[in-house]
């Protein structure tokens, strides 16, 4: 790659990046459930799977996946589940959140992180989100050049796309994070896990509904 396509395609995975989307919604979602390191952690799962992307279209597996009806509806529908059931159990804790809590206590921040849970959960969303299928589909090719190597190049680009989302990611666990006190009041808490339940479960649902 020459560095102007690098300076573009550093361009327009940033503004990927930042477009607010699921992956913004769960970094919100559970950097207010465990602080800065749950975010974080969503963030390196959510990050990691952009390789199995990028490796998936360099080897033309995602076309297939494309052009066969069944196979892209099961992803689709795995991927929606998955969603709802993220959605379902932010809505329990919104429900079964207790009565009082005490955000002044030095060891609640973070109290509710569990890293294998967070790295499964960003991981999960990433790979079975068939947007993401179709814009590596549609992105990478844009930036391969033909006489080098299809894959070494889609994972340069996913490389690149995983640092802009790291970075920008974790910057939005930190706000959020700093804002864990006021989450952490029982009636905010209910509200925030509520709505973000029922943003994640509206998510899934028109990925459901969508042709």
């Amino acid at each position: 790659m020459d560095t102007h396509t690098i300076i573009t395609c550093l361009i327009a995975v940033t503004l990927l990046t930042i477009t607010p989307g699921l992956d913004t919604m769960l970094i919100i979602r559970n950097s207010g459930r465990g602080g800065w390191r749950d975010g974080a952690a969503s963030s390196l799962g959510i990050c990691s799977g952009l390789f199995v992307h990028a490796t998936v279209s360099a080897l033309g597996i995602s076309l297939i996946l494309l052009k066969t009806a069944w196979a892209f509806n099961t992803l689709k529908f795995a991927g929606a589940a998955y969603l709802i059931w993220l959605g379902v159990t932010s809505w329990k804790r919104a429900i079964h959140s207790p009565q009082c809590m005490l955000p002044d206590n030095p060891h609640s921040s973070g109290s509710d992180f569990n890293l294998r849970r967070s790295l499964r959960e960003g991981f999960l969303s990433n790979v079975l989100n068939p947007k993401t299928v179709i814009f590596y589909m549609a992105f990478l090719p844009q930036f391969i050049d033909p006489s080098g190597s299809p894959l070494l190049q889609s994972l340069f680009v996913a490389g690149l796309h995983f640092c802009v989302a790291m970075v920008w990611q974790c910057l939005l666990a930190s706000m959020v994070d700093r804002a864990r006190n006021w989450l952490q009041k029982p009636g905010v808490n209910r509200v925030f896990h509520g709505l973000t339940g029922s943003i994640m479960m509206m998510i899934g649902l028109k990925l459901v509904l969508e042709e």
